[in-house]
């Protein structure tokens, strides 16, 4: 065998060698990247290593296996009202009116003044005549029958109508039924008074007859007010009257049912208590006490 012949098996082992060293420091550079990405804390480095070595999920920790996401239920949470919000509406404010001498002026058509009665009409008064249910009986039996003439005060069909806007009015006279329902009929012809009560509805105290006690409209007293130009009609809520001046036929120059109470309304609607209110204008019930009616417990 010549040399030529034995340097060639040696020259490709030679080669074989190098190929090989060559494949080990490959892998051994790619086992040496695997553990700087373990050290760095690379999430992917224990997947591919574990792959490498022929290991696959059971292994991993949960955090790197692909789970199906679970249903989330989610609670609905009572709701708080924002800060800002506005309170809840206030309920409408009663208004309870008297008759005679607050929202009209009524005479016997024949004891009337015939002086009286122009004087009132050139002033600008309006005046009508009725005809009303008497109490009493006549010789024969029969219900007498009274003439009456009345004058509306000024302004009054203008305050009924702007009052009811925020308000729900209610007639309460000491005046018997037969008298004042037809000339309640007459000035409330839009039907604005959505409850009228008449003297069987009055009680009576110590003090005085016909009080007007509005527990029989309402056992809450925080937006409820009586009108009235006898005071002595809510000597039982008295810090809930509105006492007025007195209205007559022989006075007609008079603004108190716009000038003074409807102003006055107007502004107790907007309260949630009418009685702080009324008792800072008024103080009736230490009016009371001057009278010498004892002050009815009555809690502000």
């Amino acid at each position: 065998m010549s040399a030529a012949t034995e340097v060639a098996p040696v020259q490709q082992r030679g080669h074989a060698a190098a190929a090989a060293w060559r494949a080990v420091a490959e892998w051994l550079g790619l086992l040496f990247q695997i553990l700087l990405r373990i050290i760095r804390g690379t999430p992917s480095s224990w997947a591919q290593l574990l792959s490498f070595v022929g290991l696959r999920h059971p292994l991993l920790p949960v955090a790197a296996q692909a789970q199906p996401s679970p249903e989330v239920a989610f609670v609905q949470l009572p709701s708080e009202a924002p800060v800002n919000a506005s309170p809840p509406p206030l309920r409408r404010l009663t208004v309870v009116l008297d008759l005679d001498e607050t929202l009209v002026s009524a005479y016997e058509s024949s004891s009337l003044s015939a002086t009286v009665r122009t004087q009132a009409v050139e002033a600008g008064l309006h005046c009508f005549d009725m005809e009303c249910t008497s109490s009493e009986k006549d010789a024969e039996g029969r219900q007498r029958v009274n003439r009456v003439t009345v004058f509306e005060r000024p302004g009054l069909h203008e305050f009924l109508q702007r009052t009811s806007e925020f308000a729900d009015l209610v007639l309460f006279t000491a005046g018997l039924e037969g008298y004042a329902k037809p000339l309640v009929d007459r000035i409330d012809a839009h039907n604005r008074f959505i409850h009228r009560l008449y003297r069987p509805s009055t009680v009576t105290t110590e003090y005085r007859e016909h009080v007007k006690d509005l527990s029989c409209l309402s056992k809450d007293f925080r937006r409820i007010v009586l009108v009235d130009n006898n005071p002595y009609s809510f000597l039982l809520q008295p810090l809930n009257g509105i006492p007025c001046l007195t209205f007559l036929a022989g006075q007609p120059v008079d603004d108190q049912l716009m000038g003074t109470i409807f102003p006055l309304l107007k502004h107790l609607s907007l309260q949630e208590d009418v009685r702080p209110a009324l008792y800072e204008t008024f103080h009736m019930p230490e009016w009371f006490q001057r009278q010498g009616i004892p002050q009815v417990e009555q809690a502000v």
